[in-house]
């Protein structure tokens, strides 16, 4: 078996430890590229998806710590029109600094709880 990168590691390793501490509630997940972030709320029990937010084709445009803030504040919309209050975050394997940072203040501003 290949070895893996240092980030499938660390994104592995949260993973796991988010599951034991879930407690039944959906998880926030994060992920960024170079030029978008991405943001939804996951319902593993049922796998399937009750939010998203990106940066995608809308309003905040680019990949800056202000257009996370933005998608945070989209993503604690969406989670409360779709009757979701408290999660828990998945930062992936990213490291919770910067725009992952960003996105996680902003939603909790905007309602969510984790």
């Amino acid at each position: 078996m290949a070895k893996l990168s240092l980030f499938e590691r660390r994104r592995r390793r949260v993973r796991t430890a988010l599951k034991s501490n879930a407690g039944g509630r959906p998880r926030l997940s994060v992920h960024r590229t170079g030029k978008h972030i991405y943001a939804q709320i996951i319902d593993d029990a049922d796998g399937r998806t009750l939010a998203a937010a990106s940066t995608l084709g809308g309003k905040p445009s680019g990949a800056n710590v202000d257009a996370a803030a933005q998608v945070g504040k989209d993503i604690a919309a969406a989670a409360k029109k779709a009757g979701v209050t408290t999660v828990v975050f998945d930062r992936g394997g990213f490291l919770f600094h910067g725009r992952v940072k960003a996105l996680a203040d902003a939603a909790r501003e905007g309602g969510l709880e984790f």
